[in-house]
């Protein structure tokens, strides 16, 4: 099993840096040191966290190629100019889905956090269509596992975009309205920066990802079945 050291201590330092420097000539003269104290180490973590992903949470994509998002922002339609992103980040999803159809497991390093999240962030009209028609049927099955305890310790309460009224096809009066009015279905949740050159970053990764599995298994059973 692979195991992540931690990142460097200059990972950190290196996205402060860049946050005061966004610009291709500072990154440019840098890029050394990024591939050394992030995109190298980043590869690492992503490798061992897709070995301890296979355990709980088969058939997602753990390839690090295809994980890992590139830390060039795209700028051509943003009137932010900034050219690179200031944290490094992957997700996790399904092979047999579109990235976003369905259900993944995301986390990002920031100079001052570690965030993770999880859940459907983009799902089409067809895939909301799919969770809602579930969630009518099955909504009871969906509340225990959103107040399951160790749900409930690590992430809290269910979060994303609402509606404001019933969405067509469901009734205002179905029992389970409040889970319909979701657009969105994400858990997140945060940890200290000072994990970040330890072994117990990916320790805590993957502790609050198999938290989240049945969770992320409903929803994704949910859009396939539609």
């Amino acid at each position: 099993m692979a195991r992540f050291p931690g990142f460097p201590p200059q990972a950190l330092k290196f996205l402060r840096q860049l946050e005061k420097n966004n610009d291709r000539e500072w990154f440019q003269a840098h890029k050394s040191d990024y591939e050394a104290y992030l995109k190298t180490p980043m590869h690492d973590l992503v490798t061992a966290l897709g070995e301890d992903l296979e355990k709980f949470a088969t058939g997602f994509q753990t390839d690090p190629k295809k994980a890992i998002y590139r830390i060039y922002r795209d700028i051509r339609f943003s009137n932010d100019k900034r050219p690179y992103k200031t944290n490094v980040a992957a997700s996790f999803f399904p092979k047999a889905m579109e990235k976003h159809a369905g259900a993944g497991y995301y986390f990002h390093l920031a100079p001052t956090e570690i965030f993770l999240g999880a859940g459907v962030y983009m799902p089409g009209p067809k895939e909301l269509f799919a969770i809602r028609k579930r969630l009518s049927k099955d909504a009871a099955a969906y509340r225990k596992l959103t107040s399951a305890a160790a749900f409930k310790r690590l992430f809290g309460e269910v979060q994303g975009e609402r509606l404001k009224r019933s969405p067509k096809g469901f009734s205002p009066d179905d029992p389970a309205l409040d889970l319909l009015l979701g657009k969105q279905f994400l858990a997140s949740a945060e940890l200290s920066a000072e994990l970040v050159g330890t072994p117990k970053l990916q320790t805590e990764i993957t502790k609050r990802f198999r938290a989240l599995q049945p969770w992320i298994d409903w929803l994704n059973d949910a859009v396939k079945k539609g």
